[in-house]
């Protein structure tokens, strides 16, 4: 069942200015090591389907990207390559933390939630 549509031109416009924002940070991300793309295309997919049909068919047409779309769409699944990536990423970003000279505070919080993250992403299916 397809996403209902904007109907006002504003809420169409703001749903439009999310899906860009989004779609930009995802081609960031491509080029930015430890920025996702995938996440931000996830979510420029979803906020096209309410107020940007064209750019939402062109992401789920996408060769690369679309089929990951499609599966997160169908199943919620996150394949297990980006699964190792995230949790590899997260625990670099940890030990980095670790040693740097935030508040103790940010030190012990922040790897806890990154921690949290990773039992969700590996509980997710791999269909």
């Amino acid at each position: 069942m397809p996403a209902p549509r904007a109907r006002h031109p504003i809420a169409r416009l703001a749903w439009r200015l999310v899906a860009g924002a989004a779609l930009l940070l995802g081609v960031v991300g491509v080029v930015v090591p430890g920025l996702p793309t995938v996440p931000f295309l996830l979510v420029a997919a979803w906020a096209g389907g309410k107020g940007w049909p064209a750019l939402e068919a062109w992401l789920l047409a996408h060769p690369r990207h679309g089929p990951v779309i499609q599966r997160w769409r169908d199943h919620g699944a996150i394949p297990r390559r980006a699964k190792w990536l995230a949790s590899a990423t997260m625990l670099l970003s940890g030990t980095v933390l670790a040693f740097s000279g935030a508040p103790l505070l940010v030190r012990v919080g922040v790897p806890l939630l990154m921690l949290a993250v990773a039992t969700w992403i590996w509980q997710r299916p791999e269909v």
